[in-house]
């Protein structure tokens, strides 16, 4: 339960809470992660891409039904807590929160890479500290900015698909779905891809300053998925249909290659300035989702109970934003942590198997039960096709998380 007076603003609306998702899921990923699904893929690309859009379905609506019955601040934190108990929901929350935290760190730098590379570290610490403060003002602050940052990545993703498609570059035949690169490579790749689908999560994350929680978040979500679904798919086709599987696959920057590929090289450099605003994009939605996963696990003193606190005029928990923009500035001035995202995909795909898991004892009909099943099943299975590498770190910052909650001896009492 969520104490008294330390309740945040309910001030978004539904279309306050479709932007959010949107922000969240069509950030830097798109740009990004087609090239190394595709090397594991091969022609299997947009079979992995439905088998991954498939599993964030099935966590989309668990996760939404579980947001209209638990309207607090936390996602799958509080979900897991109350439906599975305290250990669940505390595993959930640290995979979250220590996974998204090194995202976060990998997003910042993601920007420096493309807006000054050469300084890169510098303006990765400039971004984290620029939407920290717009963070801190108030939720209504950054759901302006994330509507302005998706309206201009919007625009520049459907400058990829109409130069790639209209060009005489494109070609049908390179759409041709095929198992080149096995069963193994078609789940792997569909691990990779579900990095970018993950944010719709954020609007359950928020769902302590949603208005109406259980009309909104519930229409809010598929909504959310549904667009990024539909705009991925596009992108994914237009690009094939110009690189092919393998030109795709060795690409350093696919939608930029894309359109110089496509006789339309003065497109690259806007393409570049794209990725720089989904990368800043993604680390806004980020940094709000870590900071509310944080406010939720301090409630409960997993985390320095000083950290729940809210702030009186702003209504955000503004500690728990401060101290997640100083790890994350420090992390993106010190380390190159844009190797992190293969493991923070394992450690969401476990956070959303703890969903599902939790979704599972809403209703105990065999019908009502099938998406969360299906859930489960692909996010373990997703999980563990992941690169080695991925999996093995993903499992020692479980296994961490594991030990720090032994070592406080018992459960805490809410």
């Amino acid at each position: 339960m969520t104490p008294a007076g330390s309740g945040l603003r309910r001030t978004l609306g539904l279309g306050d809470a479709v932007v959010v998702g949107l922000g969240s899921m069509i950030g830097a990923g798109v740009f990004v992660a087609l090239a190394p699904a595709a090397r594991a893929a091969g022609s299997g690309l947009l079979l992995a891409l439905a088998v991954a859009a498939v599993v964030a379905y099935c966590n989309a609506m668990s996760s939404a039904r579980l947001a209209a019955r638990y309207p607090a601040s936390g996602g799958t934190y509080v979900y897991g807590r109350e439906r599975l108990g305290e250990f669940w929901g505390y595993l959930a929350g640290w995979a979250f929160v220590v996974g998204k935290t090194a995202s976060c760190a990998a997003m910042a730098l993601t920007v420096g890479a493309y807006v000054w590379p050469e300084q890169a570290h510098a303006v990765a610490v400039a971004a984290v500290l620029a939407l920290t403060a717009v963070n801190y003002g108030g939720i209504q602050k950054s759901a302006w900015l994330t509507r302005v940052v998706v309206a201009l990545v919007l625009a520049v993703l459907a400058s990829v698909v109409v130069v790639s498609l209209g060009s005489g570059r494109a070609d049908a035949g390179r759409l041709d779905i095929g198992l080149s690169g096995g069963v193994g490579g078609v789940l792997q790749a569909a691990g990779l891809l579900f990095f970018a689908f993950a944010g719709y999560a954020r609007v359950a994350t928020l769902g302590e300053e949603v208005r109406d929680p259980q009309r909104t978040i519930p229409r809010a979500i598929p909504l959310a998925l549904g667009l990024t679904l539909a705009v991925y798919g596009c992108v994914a086709v237009a690009v094939l249909s110009v690189l092919g599987p393998a030109g795709l696959g060795q690409a350093t920057a696919p939608l930029a290659d894309a359109v110089r590929a496509a006789g339309v090289p003065a497109l690259a450099p806007v393409v570049r300035v794209g990725a720089a605003v989904a990368a800043l994009g993604s680390l806004l939605a980020l940094i709000l989702g870590v900071s509310r996963t944080t406010l939720a696990m301090a409630r409960d003193r997993h985390l320095p109970r000083a950290l729940a606190a809210v702030h009186p005029r702003f209504q955000v928990p503004h500690r728990a934003e401060l101290a997640v923009g100083a790890v994350v500035a420090v992390l993106a001035a010190t380390v190159d942590v844009r190797g992190a995202i293969g493991f923070s995909s394992f450690g969401v795909l476990v956070y959303y198997a703890v969903a599902n898991a939790s979704a599972w004892t809403l209703d105990p009909s065999r019908v009502s039960r099938v998406v969360p099943a299906l859930g489960l099943v692909g996010c373990v299975l997703l999980a563990f096709s992941l690169p080695a590498l991925s999996v093995v770190v993903g499992v020692g910052v479980l296994a961490v998380g594991v030990v720090a909650y032994g070592v406080r001896g018992q459960q805490v009492p809410r």
